[in-house]
């Protein structure tokens, strides 16, 4: 199927031709041929690079109305934004923040690109733009599986089947092991295919070679002494270096920060790419990206941190890192040197793996364990897939290899695994009590049901009842209802009703409280907790009510991602909080779980320097956290900063510290005075 057959605008057609796009991948003339772009749901289960995004623009781009496309991250939602935003003649909205606003203005836009949480948090607000949307494209839809997102991705496209009536539904995945299963749930054809642009190799190492699935075998040279002293690692380098020795470029994933850091130093010493030298492609075309070089006084220029430095450092020989812990504008320039072949090999926690455009021609999984608080435990089959699907670039590679590391007692086992093994089957999760209570409130606050006959109704539509069809929600929806009114968000029955006898007690209607709570977007654990806050400080003297005491009340919300305490600083932890013991809002002693709270406290300390002028360097040294667990922690601190005080002014309480910390908070974000101050 060729690009002059599409049903899409001249320009569009013309826009594809210059993209170097004449002829559809049989993927997507599959999809064409499934009905999408005839307003057909449409479930598409085909491997990365195959042609997911073009699949999505001719659903949009045919659609007889607003198009909306849902990512399940920021820094995916900006790209693909970016990309929509060069079709001709159409305009494009982006939203990922701000969860307590409808973000009318959307309602303006050809098409939208948000996140599932914002859809979700607009919905909750009244937005009326969803209401108009004929096509909802959900890219990487395997993570209904997720325990936390899931959820919310599953209640928002039940909502949106029903706010919308007849809206087309296109879902994307390149690992999933039961498409026809989300296909049968959305009443959608299915498109499933194994063909790639490139093809992809998988393989094993041990002992001295990589034994890959297509019967081909790879010799490594690896140094018997330094295997010896850290086998993977220097497997792991040799691997690296021979892509790049060959013209392509290469991911190394590992289970932490700190190992990301630690392999890219080591491969820093390979010099991969001389310092300077990358205004040409690592193949020796031209290229507009900058030099190794540039890029390393970019970062310097943009933070002062340590882990910047490391970061310059690293990527002067061509190497980077990316993790949570960078600030999010250093993982941005990493993900665009990369992709401008500026740096050779990025050195990344499982993370990367989850959307962003950075394929390379060799995929390395050195560490195929992580530590989950208890014991070390194997990857998940799906998480390892999604890392080998970036090998291969279109257009660059002759085809694409990913290597798991293992050895002689490990290769049968990982073979075994990861790549005779497909990956696990995609199951809702929506059952989780936390999940339902969040959920059935935002449905009953939204106007969308009054009624456990109109929950259930929603319900219904969900994956969860697909899968289990013959599960009973009444008496969970029961216990949820009646947990959701314990904490005043949600009533129960019909109290005005009179006599009692003709009381309804199936109606359900969200207190004012729990109105507040929904259209703030935080969890009803976290609005009970902002409650008890609320009245904590309305019986505390008003001189020990301070920035430490609304800081410390939003950190101890299940909604405040928490942070780990070393051993060495508990004891200087413990004596702040004693210390400070008449400024927060729970005691010591009253504290349901004292480490979570010793945490939440260390957070809060973070944030008051923060807000008080202290440097993110000075941060990252005194606590031992990563410069982009401060930009979290002060961007969250700021949304629960807002919520807590809208629930102060629904309980009409004479509570003002949390807006005025709140402010104090945003003006220290935008400080610039101060030019040695790298700022969130």
């Amino acid at each position: 199927m060729h690009v002059r057959d599409l049903p899409v605008s001249a320009a569009v057609r013309g826009h594809y031709r210059d993209s170097g796009i004449d002829e559809l991948y049989p993927p997507q003339a599959a999809a064409v041929d499934a009905g999408i772009t005839e307003g057909a749901n449409v479930v598409a289960a085909i491997p990365t690079a195959s042609g997911k995004t073009l699949i999505a623009e001719l659903a949009m781009l045919t659609a007889d109305g607003p198009a909306l496309y849902v990512v399940p991250l920021r820094a995916l939602a900006r790209e693909k934004y970016e990309s929509f935003a060069e079709l001709p003649g159409v305009s494009v909205g982006i939203s990922t923040g701000d969860f307590d606003s409808p973000a009318e203005e959307l309602g303006d836009e050809d098409i939208v690109v948000a996140t599932a949480e914002k859809v979700d948090s607009a919905i909750r607000n009244g937005a009326s733009w969803v209401e108009d949307l004929a096509c909802v494209v959900v890219d990487e839809v395997h993570l209904l599986g997720r325990p936390r997102r899931g959820p919310t991705l599953e209640v928002t496209l039940a909502t949106l089947q029903r706010r919308a009536p007849g809206v087309q539904i296109v879902a994307l995945s390149a690992t999933i092991d039961n498409p026809d299963d989300v296909a049968d749930w959305l009443d959608a054809e299915l498109v499933e295919s194994t063909w790639r642009p490139v093809s992809l190799r998988t393989g094993v190492y041990a002992d001295g070679s990589v034994a890959f699935d297509d019967d081909s075998t790879l010799a490594v040279d690896v140094d018997a002494d330094d295997e010896r002293d850290d086998h993977d690692t220097e497997v792991t380098a040799a691997l690296v270096a021979d892509a790049i020795d060959d013209g392509g470029q290469c991911l190394a994933f590992v289970r932490s920060r700190r190992e990301a850091e630690a392999l890219a130093t080591r491969l820093a010493q390979e010099d991969l790419v001389a310092p300077g030298s990358a205004q040409t492609t690592l193949d020796g075309a031209a290229s507009g990206a900058t030099s190794a070089a540039d890029l390393a006084d970019d970062i310097r220029d943009s933070g002062a941190t340590e882990t910047g430095r490391r970061l310059a450092a690293a990527v002067e020989s061509g190497v980077g890192f990316h993790h949570a812990g960078l600030v999010s504008e250093h993982r941005a320039l990493v993900e665009s040197a990369f992709r401008d072949r500026t740096l050779g090999v990025i050195c990344a926690t499982p993370t990367l793996a989850a959307g962003v455009n950075v394929p390379a021609r060799r995929v390395v999984v050195r560490d195929l364990e992580r530590y989950t608080g208890e014991e070390m435990s194997p990857l998940p089959v799906l998480e390892v897939h999604q890392m080998c699907g970036r090998a291969g670039r279109p257009h660059l590679d002759p085809y694409g290899e990913a290597v798991l590391v293992g050895d002689e007692r490990t290769a049968d086992r990982l073979w075994d695994r990861y790549v005779d093994a497909g990956p696990e089957a995609v199951e809702s999760q929506l059952t989780a009590r936390e999940a339902l209570r969040t959920h059935v409130l935002s449905v009953v606050a939204s106007g969308f049901a009054d009624s456990k006959p109109g929950v259930l109704d929603l319900l219904d539509a969900t994956f969860f009842a697909h899968q289990s069809p013959d599960v009973d929600l009444s008496g969970l929806l029961d216990d949820v209802a009646d947990e959701l009114a314990a904490m005043d968000l949600l009533d129960v029955g019909a109290a005005d009703a009179s006599p009692p006898s003709e009381r309804d007690g199936d109606a359900l209607a969200a207190t004012d409280l729990g109105a507040t709570v929904s259209r703030q977007y935080v969890r009803p654990e976290t609005g009970a907790r902002l409650v008890a806050a609320v009245r904590a400080i309305e019986s505390m003297a008003a001189a020990d009510v301070t920035a430490k005491t609304a800081l410390g009340a939003v950190c101890a919300t299940p909604d405040m991602r928490g942070t780990y305490l070393g051993n060495r600083e508990r004891a200087d932890i413990y004596r702040y909080a004693t210390r400070h013991a008449a400024e927060f809002t729970t005691a010591p002693d009253e504290a349901d779980d004292f480490e979570a709270w010793l945490c939440a406290v260390k957070l809060a300390r973070i944030l008051l320097e923060w807000s008080e002028g202290a440097t993110i360097e000075t941060l990252v040294e005194r606590y031992r956290i990563g410069p982009g667990d401060v930009e979290s922690h002060v961007e969250r601190a700021t949304w629960l900063l807002g919520a807590a005080d809208a629930v102060a002014r629904t309980l009409e309480a004479d509570v003002d510290v949390f807006e005025r910390v709140r402010h104090e908070l945003g003006e220290s974000g935008d400080d610039a005075e101060n030019p040695d101050r790298s700022r969130p």
